[in-house]
């Protein structure tokens, strides 16, 4: 009878926890964006895969994409750590689509801005689509 009831008390503790799981929802749309600004201001490719939809990876593998990428900006470090600050100006989320507009502040003081646009894929969002903003949009110095 004790173990009976220790089973079923086992049993739905493990259901909880993977209705939990299943429930987070992960980092948001604005948190991805985010990491991908300062994934792109770190070079960091691997990171970029994980974070980038089929849309971005142009039917690559991750190692062809890492490779390829490694390889287009070989020549290329002096493009890395130019970020200090990364701010989101505007998030809007759909229950599958959202774009997010980036606020990035670079070392020398200029800002640039970025559209972000993501997808929710198997429980994630991932960046389908990256531009940057046309220079009206304010890409000055910070003030």
């Amino acid at each position: 009878m004790i173990a009976a009831g220790i089973a079923v008390a086992v049993v739905a503790l493990v259901l909880a926890l993977v209705v939990a799981v299943g429930l987070d929802p992960g980092p948001s749309p604005g948190e991805v964006a985010v990491s991908f600004e300062l994934a792109w201001d770190r070079l960091d490719f691997d990171a970029l895969w994980a974070m980038s939809g089929e849309e971005l990876r142009d039917g690559r593998s991750r190692h062809d994409f890492i490779d390829d990428k490694r390889e287009a900006y070989a020549g290329q470090r002096q493009l890395a750590g130019l970020a200090r600050d990364v701010k989101l100006d505007e998030v809007l989320k759909g229950s599958e689509l959202a774009v997010v507009r980036t606020h990035v502040v670079l070392r020398d003081g200029t800002v640039v801005r970025n559209q972000v646009q993501l997808a929710l894929r198997e429980g994630t969002w991932k960046v389908i689509g990256y531009h940057l903003e046309p220079d009206g949009s304010g890409n000055r110095p910070a003030s």
